[in-house]
């Protein structure tokens, strides 16, 4: 009865908790922690869309149980918003499904598709619940090291070739958190081309589809002839129209896969709350101004933070996307790994960013953060980083703090 329950065991310790944990004990002391660890927008969500939620609300018969693959004019706005970005056309009642968020789409897909033991391809370093998820449903794990310099399509071919059994679904996340890479649609022509010839199933995390910083907007895997065979798409409205809280997203694409998603949250759940579905439907069927606008937003962070942070003596590659750094350890810090460094920088310039470990082994060498906070505290943030890089003591693996915690 004291021992762990099967799926529990499966998942490793949940890094961001130390993390968080000294997070917080920070703050309960009085200091002023500059937060780029969570990827939470803190810009208000755009006043039309909170309109819409208001005037939905108001109508009782709202209130009721709602759809659980989403009401049929959220799932049309999502048909039009595919054809006007990516010249998709989808068929609403079969091949899309509203989502309680992208994470939760994803996962319940995992769960619907797999079976014990299971092969599947995850890249590394990724968003956790690519690999937890499936990790969850039963299935082992083949990770694909994405590190800079790594060729995709040969660790593809390599995993490919020698997992048994043989593997059955492969994610791939793109624009990507956490490393904000962007991959063009000859790369999604591969792995369709790929992944049909071996019967493996594709899931693509687009969560950040409209958080680019060119005018080269990320493609979508099924603009490639043939993705309807095999992929599913996700996308989210959290960061498009910062309505992180309103867990809003999507699952398109196959209808076998579809049908398996929405068959199964048949089962869990009755969807979100008819007035956000309603508000979604006005975000993406509105005007657009303020996807703009978050893009701009982003970018002015974004710019300040690179050039704030190659000031304080930190070289860190400036994002074509997403809103997130991904940030390599300085090399006199290397040897601490990413979470002992997080720590450190928490500690010591009261700054808290993900550690890379959290998203896989191969991201140990990098810590992410986020760009939410206003181009003032990052500039004050880079101050502090700053001169905790000038201590002379700071690398060593003995280092002690310059002040302690209470006890918590």
């Amino acid at each position: 009865m004291d021992s762990d329950f099967h799926s529990i065991r499966r998942l490793p310790p949940y890094v961001f908790a130390e993390v968080n944990k000294l997070k917080a004990a920070a703050r309960a002391n009085g200091r002023d922690v500059i937060d780029f660890g969570m990827g939470n927008p803190d810009s208000p969500t755009p006043k039309h869309i909170v309109d819409k939620l208001i005037e939905a609300v108001q109508n009782p018969r709202t209130h009721r149980y709602s759809m659980s693959k989403g009401i049929p004019g959220l799932r049309k706005a999502i048909a039009g918003y595919y054809e006007r970005r990516f010249g998709v056309s989808l068929d609403p009642e079969s091949e899309i499904v509203a989502t309680l968020g992208s994470k939760e789409g994803l996962a319940n897909l995992a769960n619907a598709i797999t079976s014990p033991g299971d092969t599947v391809m995850v890249p590394n370093p990724s968003y956790p619940i690519h690999a937890f998820g499936f990790m969850m449903a039963g299935a082992s794990i083949r990770h694909l090291p994405t590190t800079e310099g790594s060729d995709f399509m040969v660790m593809l071919e390599r995993a490919a070739k020698h997992s048994v059994p043989a593997p059955t679904v492969l994610v791939v996340n793109y624009p990507s958190n956490p490393t904000a890479e962007v991959r063009g649609l000859d790369f999604y022509t591969d792995i369709v081309d790929f992944c049909r010839k071996r019967n493996i199933w594709v899931l693509s995390d687009m969560a950040y589809s409209e958080l680019y910083f060119d005018d080269n907007p990320p493609p979508s895997i099924l603009q490639v002839p043939g993705a309807m065979d095999i992929a599913v798409e996700f996308g989210s409205l959290s960061k498009t129209y910062s309505m992180p809280g309103w867990r809003m997203g999507y699952a398109v694409g196959n209808k076998k896969l579809i049908n398996a998603l929405t068959r199964i949250k048949s089962y869990l759940d009755y969807g979100a709350f008819a007035p956000i579905q309603i508000a979604a439907a006005a975000a993406l069927n509105g005007p657009q101004d303020c996807v703009e606008e978050m893009r701009t937003m982003y970018k002015q962070r974004r710019d300040v933070l690179i050039q704030s942070l190659a000031q304080a003596g930190w070289d860190v590659p400036s994002p074509p996307a997403t809103m997130f750094a991904w940030a390599p350890i300085p090399d006199r810090f290397k040897h601490l790994g990413s979470l002992e460094f997080s720590k450190r920088l928490l500690l010591e310039a009261d700054v808290a960013v993900a550690p890379g470990v959290g998203f896989g082994e191969y991201g140990d060498g990098h810590v992410r953060l986020a760009l939410v906070e206003n181009p003032q505290r990052v500039r004050q943030a880079a101050r502090s980083i700053k001169t905790f890089f000038g201590r002379d003591d700071v690398a060593d693996t003995a280092f002690k703090p310059v002040f302690h915690m209470a006890a918590q």
